[in-house]
């Protein structure tokens, strides 16, 4: 980490000198100074939750708005300022509780990725009388821009996650990576920033309007999905149950409307309590969040898998009936038996083996309510523990039977 931030400290001095800083200059330096603020004034809450959420992995700073814009436009002892205010306000606002050091690595990373982006541009238009987004025209001029953008997120992510894989060496490289969403918040950053940065340049008294639809948009799209993620079981990433019926009376009432059978599955590991005395309430929570993560394979991408609770799942799957109900079914069933590898105990033995059983009920066959199909699906399921475990039972007709 001292090495890159002694490399990026290089990189400003020695690019100090490659352009005068005018008044032009500091003029953009402080809208886009200004912008950066405001943007974390604004999104503070949301930015610390992203940040938590995205422990371990690389956090996709949206700050990339202004820094990028601020490649295209501003000379390289501006642009070390601007990361620098950008940063430094950030661990100030919002970040305290992550160490300085950490920050100042950050912004390091991101200060290279600048200077490599800048660096391409300074290749595709030596002469720098107008600044880099002034001069954008015509297809070179877009290869060397996606050639500087690529560069900014590379250098930045293969520095990032180059420091969690030497810190953590026996993680896998795809959980380092971290989500797809995460890279898509960096790639629209900059093509972002440089609209703003063609704007800054050439029609200046839109960039009010500009800044404002970007916040707009960050914080109206960024709200809705955290808000979500606070309705999802921590320990497994499934729906917590209250979500899930929620979601699931919303599935019913679209199934009601238009005729079409949605089926309930309820997963229960079979002698949970087992595993927790045996191997540590550390290698249970491994077991849970294996059955989470193996139902979410074995579904569609449409369907809704929550945690009721303990060692219980269940499973909605709009579209589906009886039949296609028991065949994922006994798809979870077959996938739950495969041994865990690798588990977390208290023992010495690594391996961890268990059975679920699960019983599954349908619309229009065991009921019209959320309720009235998780009655049903939970009388299959105990059919099935007491037929001797590790088994699919479905529900027999009408065994929904009252809801009080």
């Amino acid at each position: 980490m001292l090495g890159v931030e002694a490399v990026a400290l290089c990189a400003v001095l020695t690019s100090a000198a490659v352009l005068p800083v005018t008044g032009r200059h500091l003029v953009w330096f402080a809208v886009l100074a200004g912008a950066a603020v405001v943007h974390f004034e604004a999104a503070r809450g949301l930015e610390r939750v992203r940040e938590v959420a995205a422990e371990g992995s690389p956090y996709a700073h949206p700050q990339s708005i202004w820094l990028f814009a601020g490649v295209l436009v501003l000379p390289p002892p501006l642009v070390a300022a601007l990361v620098a205010i950008s940063y430094g306000y950030g661990w100030l606002r919002i970040y305290r509780r992550s160490p300085l050091h950490r920050k100042t690595f950050s912004a390091s990373t991101v200060l290279l990725g600048c200077w490599a982006a800048g660096a391409i541009l300074y290749a595709a238009h030596p002469d720098q009388s107008l600044p880099h987004a002034a001069q954008l025209d015509g297809p070179v001029d877009l290869g060397a821009l996606v050639a500087a953008g690529i560069a900014y997120w590379l250098v930045n992510l293969a520095l990032v996650v180059g420091a969690i894989l030497l810190t953590s060496p026996t993680r896998p490289g795809r959980e380092v990576l971290g989500p797809l969403s995460q890279q898509l918040v960096i790639a629209a950053s900059i093509g972002l920033g440089t609209g703003l940065a063609v704007v800054l340049v050439t029609a200046p008294w839109v960039v009010p309007v500009l800044v404002v639809t970007m916040l707009g948009m960050h914080l109206g799209l960024l709200l809705p999905v955290y808000r979500t993620a606070a309705r999802v079981d921590g320990k497994t990433g499934a729906l917590t149950a209250t979500a899930w019926q929620e979601h699931a009376a919303a599935e019913l009432n679209r199934a009601q409307a238009t005729g079409s059978p949605i089926a309930v599955i309820i997963v229960d590991l079979d002698h949970f309590k087992d595993i927790n005395d045996t191997h540590g309430h550390l290698a249970g929570d491994h077991a849970l969040c294996a059955v989470a993560a193996e139902l979410r394979r074995q579904v569609r991408d449409g369907d809704l898998v929550g945690r009721l609770g303990g060692e219980e799942f269940v499973v909605l799957l709009p579209g589906a009936g009886l039949a296609a109900a028991r065949q994922v079914a006994e798809r979870v069933r077959q996938a739950v038996r495969v041994p865990l590898t690798e588990v977390p105990t208290t023992g010495p033995e690594r391996t961890l083996r268990f059975t679920a059983s699960l019983g599954v009920a349908a619309h229009p066959w065991h009921g019209d309510t959320v309720d009235g199909l998780l009655l049903a699906a939970d009388t299959a399921l105990y059919q099935a523990k007491h037929h001797g475990r590790d088994r699919v039972e479905v529900a027999a007709a009408g065994a929904a039977g009252p809801v009080l």
